[in-house]
């Protein structure tokens, strides 16, 4: 795998509805920016409550899902229209696990959930229903924490060190995300792996309900 393209972004407004918001969305590629524990340095965060922290520092997202997207919109989308922080080549197919370990030069990063679309990627889409079509085609990219501050540069190559334990896929994860009942065992077992703090609160949230609901029958 390779990094091309690292991408910050300046709080803009955003028309939602038929208000108005800052977001930090719209990112711009650089050639490179140092990443600390909190994300790239100088990227704005226009919603501390739900995007950001240390668990998803860094988001990142395929070029083979780009060039996916190119044909199936037919337009061009330049690296960053998603939101992400780095985009990355050759990881189409090899659904990151939770807890996987990426070496980019001097930085590491951790695998932490999947990227969930919200109303703010609509707007930037310019299309109320793409979070559906976001969701439906599985293509969400994935929130990584620093376990090493450093320099991302456009050409890294990156390594994958798997999590020794094994843990469900970032895929995998997103699919249970939008599932309207949810696989319990899966549940069960993402909680295992070293998650984002906001989806492991999701997570125990809708294991407790799918328990007491089993408890009830």
């Amino acid at each position: 795998m390779k990094v091309v393209s690292v991408n910050i972004g300046s709080l803009q407004p955003l028309k939602m509805g038929r208000r108005m918001a800052q977001t930090g969305h719209f990112k711009d590629a650089v050639g490179s920016a140092r990443v600390e524990a909190t994300g790239l340095v100088a990227d704005a965060i226009g919603n501390l409550k739900h995007h950001g922290g240390p668990d998803q520092a860094v988001y990142v997202y395929s070029a083979e899902d780009y060039r996916w997207w190119e044909e199936h919109l037919g337009r061009k989308l330049p690296f960053g229209t998603f939101g992400e922080n780095l985009t990355v080549s050759g990881f189409s197919g090899r659904a990151p696990r939770v807890g996987d370990i990426w070496d980019c030069g001097e930085v590491r990063l951790q695998m932490t959930a999947p990227r969930i679309p919200c109303a703010t990627l609509a707007a930037r889409m310019e299309n109320p229903r793409f979070v559906k079509e976001f969701a439906r085609v599985n293509r969400g990219g994935a929130y990584a924490r620093v376990l090493r501050p450093g320099l991302l540069t456009v050409g890294q190559e990156i390594t994958v060190e798997p999590f020794a334990a094994g843990s469900p896929s970032i895929d995998e994860l997103f699919e249970l995300w939008h599932q309207p009942e949810k696989d319990l065992d899966l549940l069960r077992y993402a909680l295992t792996a070293p998650l984002a703090a906001r989806a492991r609160a999701a997570f125990e949230f809708w294991l407790s309900e799918g328990d007491r609901s089993l408890s009830r029958a």
